[in-house]
Order: C-alpha cells, then sequence, then structure tokens
C-alpha cells in the first residue's frame, strides 16, 4: 500500500505551547528519521490551504523528507488572539523555534511562502545554524502588512460596510474562501506586524545560507523579491510562470524547483 498520504488527507493537529500560553497547530508527515523540511504558510491561510492541497507535503515525501507544518497564530486550528501586541514578528519567529524544540529537531530546512516567507526572513538569520537552506515565495509580503486597508476591514467587520479597496478586497476573497479564518484576529496580525517596524525586511541584515527566493510572475511585489535575492550571498531567484500572489502556491514548477534546491548540498556559487 502507498505510504504517501491522499492530496487533502490531514493528521489530527499536535499543540505546541508557546511561552506567551498559546497554542500552536502543528501536522507531521512522514518517517521521523527522514530530513525535516518546516511549512509555514502565508496570510490568511493555514497548514492544509498552502501545502496540503497544492501538493507540497505529497512531493517532499515522495523526495525522501519529513514535513512538519503549523498553522501560524492567528490562523488554521491555533489560537487566535485579537490583541495586535501578540503578532509582533519576533513572536511569530519564536513560534517556529518552539515547534522545533517540541519536535525535538535540531535543524531543518524551512519552506515559507507570503507572510511565511516574512517570517522566514527573520528565522534563517535569528536561527541560522538550524536552518542550513531556505526557500522564501512570494516576499517581501508588503500586500497585506503594507497595503491591507484596516480602516476599511474594521468598518466591514463591525458594521458591514462595502470594502472599496482592490487589494483589500483580494484578501477579504481569500479570507473567506479558508474555513475558520477570523477576521478580528487578521486585523490584529496585520497590526502588529506595522506596529513592531518590522513589516520590510531589511537588507543590511541578510540570511547567509542557501536561500531560493521565488515569485510568481504576474505578483506586484517581484522586483523587491529580485532585490532581496540580490542582497543575500547566497541568495537565488526564479521567477513563477503565469503566477501571481495567490496562486502561486499551486505552481508544479515552483515545487519541482524548491525541492531541487533543498535537496542540493553544495553552496551555490558567490557572483
Amino acid at each position: 500500500m502507498n505510504s504517501i498520504p491522499q492530496l487533502t488527507e490531514m493528521p489530527d493537529p499536535q499543540f505546541v505551547m508557546t511561552s506567551e500560553g498559546h497554542k500552536i497547530a502543528t501536522y507531521s508527515w512522514g518517517d521521523e528519521s527522514d530530513p525535516t523540511v518546516i511549512l509555514v504558510h502565508g496570510f490568511a491561510s493555514n497548514a492544509r490551504d498552502n501545502w496540503v492541497l497544492t501538493g507540497w507535503v505529497r512531493d517532499l515525501q515522495r523526495a525522501g523528507y519529513r514535513a512538519l507544518a503549523l498553522d501560524q497564530r492567528g490562523h488554521g486550528a491555533s489560537d487566535k488572539p485579537h490583541d495586535p501586541a501578540d503578532y509582533a514578528l519576533r513572536a511569530l519567529a519564536s513560534d517556529v523555534e518552539a515547534v522545533l524544540d517540541t519536535y525535538l529537531v535540531d535543524t531543518a530546512l524551512y519552506v515559507g511562502y507570503s507572510l511565511g516567507a516574512r517570517v522566514g526572513w527573520e528565522v534563517t538569520q535569528d536561527f541560522a545554524d538550524r536552518i542550513p537552506r531556505a526557500v522564501l515565495g512570494g516576499v517581501p509580503d508588503g500586500v497585506p502588512l503594507g497595503r491591507l486597508d484596516i480602516p476599511q476591514v474594521q468598518a466591514y467587520v463591525d458594521e458591514g460596510t462595502p470594502v472599496t479597496d482592490q487589494v483589500t478586497q483580494n484578501y477579504l476573497r481569500l479570507v473567506e474562501r479558508v474555513p475558520g479564518n477570523d477576521l478580528r484576529a487578521l486585523i490584529a496580525i496585520a497590526t502588529g506586524m506595522r506596529r513592531s517596524g518590522l513589516v520590510d525586511p531589511d537588507t543590511t541584515h541578510v540570511p547567509e545560507q542557501p536561500v531560493l527566493f521565488a515569485t510568481g510572475s504576474e505578483d506586484g511585489i517581484i522586483e523587491g523579491s529580485k532585490a532581496l535575492a540580490a542582497a543575500t550571498p547566497q541568495g537565488r531567484f526564479i521567477e513563477i510562470p503565469g503566477r501571481h500572489h495567490f496562486n502561486a502556491p499551486g505552481s508544479r514548477d515552483f515545487r519541482t524547483l524548491a525541492i531541487e534546491f533543498l535537496t542540493a548540498t553544495s553552496p551555490l556559487p558567490v557572483a
């Protein structure tokens, strides 16, 4: 019998407790003895939507990896506090560390998309000795964090006032498509990230390990992604053809190139 799970199969969540007392839902697929890839999803998404339905978990197992995913705080089956103070970028990065510690994983390859990639920019530096190689898709994540019209979303939640900003409309459609999303928690995430002053990655402090940056050809943040790759000593950039910010995770090209990159063992040549 094939041990690779069906495309939509989800294990029961295992909860990791953060230092602040928040529960983070985690999911594991594959043999614990295999190299671990930790998967961190984007804003208004969750582990299932970003990594299971798109084939990442299946393909990673076929390539010989154990997949370890989490629902970021404010998402999925994890706790969803409504206080923006709970969503500082450092707190989101520390959740990844807590998951690795709880699962007794010393080192892991990192794959993040959108907000998960923005978190990964910090994780690859804060815990560099534990993350030898990373894939950061759809970063910088300026769309939900810098361009989301929070007052319009707040008015929509409180009074049902229609949202007129196009970017915000796109994210509302995503929010409403993913079951279990809590709009007030997502507002708190965007507000907390802005207050932290770390919405955009700092190109004066960059990861030293090999990092693959991948962004859709139709994504408005593509030039920013290219700039981050250029600023990273062992950075490489790939363009995901015909994809925008919301559908890039489902690209077979993206998955294939990312897994090839993770599998490589030698450093990237320095230009």
